[in-house]
């Protein structure tokens, strides 16, 4: 077992024969930043799960329904709020077929795909977040769940931010999380913790890796030197880099 963080928001989990891969996007996609994550590849028969919370260019691209005619066995699971119209794939080259792979997702429900059982939170921003259960695995993909305090908004959608996402978090509190993905913004400032500080106080989250950082890892080590319990300091994993592979042997 390993997971790759690959870029941004996406991460890849390979568990026994399975590969789940959460919110990928090409690495020129989002203007003023070239990601340099990669896919490794696989073998065609391979089965592959591709996460996308929502439509948002950092966590959704449209070329991984391409992948349909490299991977027999891809399937994936898009939030909603991302359209993909029989028309729309046409008009892009795409297979109209592969909508027949794709189980759409919408928040405060459960999915079983597979061996996949899928329970969606309501983001605070767009879309869901993922909880997935797998062969014993437990994964926690926030996608833009998060505590998205900003002093120029005001109180009012400040106050309705933390409310909304402590809710939904603690809809985790009693869950086996063996691996969450949970976004660290350097965006926010003073408040870039509050997302990430919430979820290891109040889940029992095994290994917590921050994301969502822009390719500004540089919080992470000062993080963990400010937190006071060793224990809650060693949960979070240091990324250094695009394409970091982190093996795990049996949980």
């Amino acid at each position: 077992m390993q997971v790759i963080f690959i870029h941004h928001s996406c991460f890849l989990v390979e568990v026994d024969d399975l590969v789940l891969i959460f919110d990928y996007f090409g690495g020129d996609r989002v203007n003023g930043f070239h990601f340099t994550g990669k896919i490794p590849d696989y073998a065609p028969d391979t089965k592959i799960y591709m996460f996308a919370s929502h439509k948002h260019q950092d966590h959704f691209d449209m070329d991984i329904l391409r992948w349909s005619e490299k991977y027999t066995n891809v399937h994936y699971i898009l939030s909603k709020d991302i359209r993909i119209s029989p028309h729309f794939l046409q008009k892009h080259g795409i297979d109209p077929g592969v909508r027949k792979k794709v189980t759409f997702v919408s928040a405060n429900n459960h999915y079983e795909v597979d061996d996949l059982k899928i329970q969606t939170l309501l983001s605070t921003d767009a879309g869901v977040a993922f909880y997935v259960n797998v062969r014993g695995v437990s994964i926690f993909h926030a996608g833009d769940l998060n505590d998205w305090k900003m002093e120029h908004v005001g109180e009012l959608i400040n106050g309705k931010q933390e409310r909304t996402f402590r809710h939904e978090i603690r809809k985790l509190a009693d869950k086996p999380v063996n691996f969450a993905f949970v976004p660290m913004d350097p965006r926010l400032g003073p408040y870039q913790t509050l997302g990430i500080d919430f979820v290891l106080k109040n889940t029992d989250a095994e290994f917590v890796f921050p994301m969502h950082m822009w390719q500004d890892y540089s919080a992470i080590r000062e993080y963990k030197k400010h937190i006071t319990n060793l224990g809650m300091a060693d949960r979070i994993i240091e990324i250094e880099r695009e394409n970091q592979v982190f093996p795990f042997g049996e949980l």
